[in-house]
């Protein structure tokens, strides 16, 4: 069982930029990824890192703003934003899977979400 707590959403104004960060409680060999979720929509992947942070992956929409880290000797992943549209409010959610993995079905533990909120 892994438990992942978020942090790090708010509010911001277009092309600002945050930085989500995710604690968890044992990192092991876990893939660890961001996935959002926006009202009325499905929840969508953002990013994913290896259990070593060798490999990475971006959706292609955040290409170029967003950058995923991982941080094992803290046991934390960051998920570090720039120029944010008004179109990347939604929560955002921490997962972890055992395997590599960019469908939320394939991750195994979720966090409870971080609020981010983009002003235009």
């Amino acid at each position: 069982q892994v438990q992942l707590v978020e942090s790090g959403g708010g509010l911001v104004q277009a092309g600002g930029s945050l930085r989500l960060s995710c604690a968890a409680s044992t990192f092991s060999t876990y893939v660890m990824g961001w996935f959002r979720q926006a009202p009325g929509k499905e929840r969508e992947f953002v990013a994913a890192v290896s259990w070593k942070g060798g490999t990475t992956s971006v959706a292609d929409s955040e290409k170029g703003r967003f950058t995923i880290s991982r941080d094992n000797s803290k046991n934390t992943v960051y998920l570090q934003m720039n120029s944010l549209k008004p179109e990347d409010t939604a929560v955002y959610y921490c997962a972890a899977a055992r395997v590599w993995a960019v469908r939320p079905s394939e991750y195994a533990y979720w966090g409870q979400g971080t609020q981010v909120t983009v002003s235009s």
